[in-house]
């Protein structure tokens, strides 16, 4: 059975699975909790870590070198059990090695650590990917938490997402999960984008660059959530229409792109470690206090 681990400060507390490294609640001194809480009539999860692919792979199906393997979409590392490296009273990490099993849906020799830590308000998510093969490792690395539509007491107000760069980067649709090859005009007022449930009847709203590295999630006159990216130059926005949740996905590496390559180490905005080397993907989200 999963275990789940406990961080906090005074301002918050952060309960992380090891199944998945992934978070399952987050909660305000005031006692508010601001994560989707998984029930599976709308979606199961909360906030999973996508590797090593984000999106999905046609057919569910990757070639690496031209030999295909089964891959589900977001990758394999959602739906595997991690051991905890470290714990403090603010800080856990969580790792997950490669094994018989998962070499035969990704044949490389990896170690994923994810770390949540707390430093006030704010709270950090990082995820590092070590090559420890001999060989080049093509992979993507995302994440995907889901925060509360509306925001605790942001009941009756609009949301909106601002974009710190003030852009209106081109949203890249979705054809059966799947980037359509087509880029269209962009959702965002000069930054600015007024959420609405009916945005997201086709999929997730996607943005391949531009949407640069930082944003603010809020409810009008209310509650924000403000979010900084590290190495994660692409943007997802996400809910099923009528849910009481946004994910609000920052990524390196996207879904395969409708009628492009199978190959892994084609998709767009993959990353490729040489052997010995690593690197490192973060978020933060400061809470209001």
């Amino acid at each position: 059975m999963p275990t789940i681990t406990r961080i906090a400060n005074h301002v918050l507390s952060i309960d992380v699975s090891s199944f998945g490294a992934e978070m399952q609640a987050i909660t305000t001194q005031d006692g508010a909790n601001w994560l989707w809480n998984g029930d599976a009539t709308f979606w199961t999860g909360r906030s999973p870590v996508l590797f090593p692919i984000v999106g999905k792979a046609p057919d569910d199906t990757l070639l690496i070198d031209g030999k295909a393997y089964s891959m589900p979409q977001h990758g394999l590392a959602r739906r595997r059990e991690f051991s905890l490296a470290a714990a403090t009273e603010t800080l856990c990490r969580y790792t997950l090695e490669a094994t018989d099993d998962t070499r035969a849906a990704y044949p490389f020799d990896f170690r994923l650590s994810v770390e949540h830590s707390l430093d006030g308000p704010t709270l950090t998510v990082a995820a590092e990917v070590e090559n420890h093969g001999d060989v080049p490792m093509p992979f993507g690395c995302g994440f995907h938490p889901a925060f509360l539509w509306p925001l605790p007491g942001g009941d009756g107000k609009p949301h909106v997402v601002t974009l710190d760069n003030g852009t209106e980067p081109k949203r890249q649709p979705l054809e059966s999960g799947l980037l359509s090859q087509v880029r269209e005009a962009s959702p965002f007022d000069k930054g600015r984008l007024v959420l609405a449930h009916s945005q997201f009847e086709n999929d997730a709203l996607v943005f391949p660059e531009g949407a640069g590295d930082g944003l603010t999630y809020q409810a009008e006159g209310g509650p924000a959530l403000k979010f900084h990216f590290e190495n994660l130059p692409n943007l997802a926005l996400w809910t099923k229409p009528g849910a009481p949740f946004l994910c609000i996905e920052p990524w390196h590496g996207t879904a395969a792109e409708s009628g492009g390559s199978r190959e892994l180490k084609d998709r767009p905005y993959t990353t490729v470690l040489s052997a010995g080397e690593s690197r490192r993907f973060a978020f933060t989200v400061t809470f209001p206090v």
